[in-house]
């Protein structure tokens, strides 16, 4: 096989690997947390799931729901799956202060919108969580393919690494993949949340809004 030729091939290799979801699924590292971290994610984690918020019926959520509806038609075929999909996402990424198309665009490259994806470290589900979080600050019969379970600790991990990185997001998402140092998957994840999921119109209304919307989801109204 030629040079030429093998370079071909292995570039193939690596957009097939890409395709199945999985190119550059990695891993949280475990790292001891103090007891009042602990303390915040373990909250964060186990609060009582709100079914809707002031803000989600207002028409530029609707708007923006019906247009990533139509966007992961492919990828996630049932339209009643779909609509609680995204409207768990949408309300849980808020929750944690996070853009949802940004999470949408993590998931599209941890686990190309496999609920059950599995990764060779043990990851899994949507935001490939890695099964010491339950343990860490969870519980032990969390089940983590559960649709919401996944989704709340995936950005509830994301936010904690945002905030050890002081808002610094590149690097957070190197961490969530445990990777922190090398480009490739955060660059991976900006490059899917651009091509694929930014939206002209911002979710929940102008982005400018987004703390008085986290505010009213904790405060559970």
């Amino acid at each position: 096989m030629s040079h030429r030729s093998l370079k071909i091939w292995l570039w193939l290799a690596a957009a097939l690997t890409l395709g199945a979801g999985n190119a550059w699924a990695g891993a949280q590292q475990y790292e001891p947390l103090s007891a009042s971290v602990k303390s915040q994610l373990s909250k964060a984690v186990s609060d009582t799931a709100v079914t809707s918020a002031a803000f989600a019926n207002t028409p530029g959520v609707q708007t923006w729901l019906a247009e990533m509806s139509r966007r992961l038609e492919r990828r996630i075929p049932d339209a009643e799956y779909r609509e609680d999909f995204l409207n768990t996402l949408h309300y849980e990424s808020i929750r944690a202060g996070l853009d949802p198309e940004m999470v949408l665009g993590l998931i599209e490259v941890e686990s190309g919108f496999r609920k059950y994806a599995v990764s060779s470290a043990t990851a899994q589900g949507y935001m490939q969580i890695m099964p010491f979080w339950t343990k860490a600050i969870g519980a032990p019969d969390h089940n983590l393919f559960h649709l919401r379970t996944n989704l709340r600790y995936g950005v509830t991990i994301l936010r904690h690494y945002i905030d050890i990185e002081r808002g610094d997001l590149f690097r957070a998402l190197g961490r969530y993949n445990g990777s922190l140092g090398r480009p490739e998957y955060p660059s991976a994840v900006y490059a899917a949340w651009r091509k694929k999921f930014t939206y002209g119109l911002p979710p929940a209304g102008a982005r400018s809004t987004r703390q008085a919307q986290v505010s009213t989801i904790r405060s559970g109204s």
